[in-house]
């Protein structure tokens, strides 16, 4: 079976590398492809056996659109080369129970769906977690996530269907009949939160970034992104902490069992339940 992931970044050097070594020891490292918006050398440093695809960065308002449509019009191509494609986000992980699935081919064996979708985990730093350094696996040093809705994305497809709103388009007239598959021991672990350095790096790009469209950048976090990371530790801080099992299952039940269909968009995605409670990563995190 041939698989591939693509993604899309600017400046986010610390994620990207998770990204590159977590995929790349998956799928292989020659079958990873990275979008990068505007020319940057850094980029083929960190990312040496990935294809590369430079795009201008000049215009920005309104591009998350554009972004969209870009990467699901390269993930569509790609699909005519691969089995299936995995698109995230940079600092987005596609993690599986190695007891359960022994490789990304084992798990896609699995299904006959054709689109995937990740129990969300939004990974954070938290008191007395040490700073991490560039050559870190962030499983060994992080371990308090909190289950959410808003990043139980869908993360893979095995044919032409672009990615939307954290869900799929699957046509307007299919909305209800779209089998909307999140399979047991599958996760979709958010980076952002996870190394406070690398965050305060990334708010002071999105900042920036957001000064300089203007009332025309519309991307939800960007504007005013430190007070946005402040109100996530906030909220985690006062989610109910569960054991690992108990918290899976709540999730599960919330979020796997209620899936948003909207034909007026023709999209099937997870609902949007932020913080449904807080648990510690069981060890088999640590080995990824």
């Amino acid at each position: 079976m041939k698989i591939c992931a693509i993604t899309m970044v600017y400046r986010d050097y610390w994620a990207l590398a998770q990204w590159y070594r977590h995929y790349g020891e998956h799928l292989g490292h020659r079958n990873l492809y990275i979008v990068s918006h505007g020319f940057d050398p850094e980029i083929a440093k960190i990312c040496p056996e990935a294809s590369i695809i430079t795009i201008p960065r000049a215009e920005l308002a309104h591009f998350d659109r554009v972004r969209m449509r870009l990467v699901n019009d390269l993930q569509s191509g790609l699909g005519n080369l691969y089995d299936w494609v995995i698109q995230t986000d940079a600092d987005e992980l596609v993690c599986f129970n190695p007891a359960t699935y022994a490789s990304f081919t084992e798990l896609f064996e699995t299904t006959r769906a054709p689109a995937l979708f990740g129990l969300g985990l939004n990974l954070a730093e938290v008191a007395g977690d040490r700073a991490l350094s560039a050559g870190d696996r962030v499983f060994a040093h992080r371990n308090v996530a909190c289950v959410t809705g808003h990043y139980s994305k869908a993360w893979a497809v095995r044919r032409a269907m672009p990615l939307r709103w954290h869900g799929v388009f699957c046509g307007y007239r299919k909305t209800e009949d779209f089998r909307f598959e999140m399979p047991d021991d599958v996760f979709f672990v958010h980076l952002k939160h996870a190394n406070s350095e690398a965050l305060r790096d990334a708010n002071a790009v999105r900042q920036s970034v957001a000064e300089s469209v203007g009332e025309d950048w519309n991307v939800n976090g960007w504007s005013n992104p430190d007070f946005h990371a402040q109100r996530f530790f906030r909220k985690m801080a006062a989610a109910q902490e569960l054991p690992w099992d108990e918290a899976v299952a709540l999730g599960y039940a919330k979020i796997r069992d209620n899936p948003v269909r909207d034909p007026k968009r023709g999209i099937v995605k997870p609902p949007f339940i932020n913080y449904v409670c807080r648990t510690t990563l069981p060890d088999w995190f640590r080995t990824l």
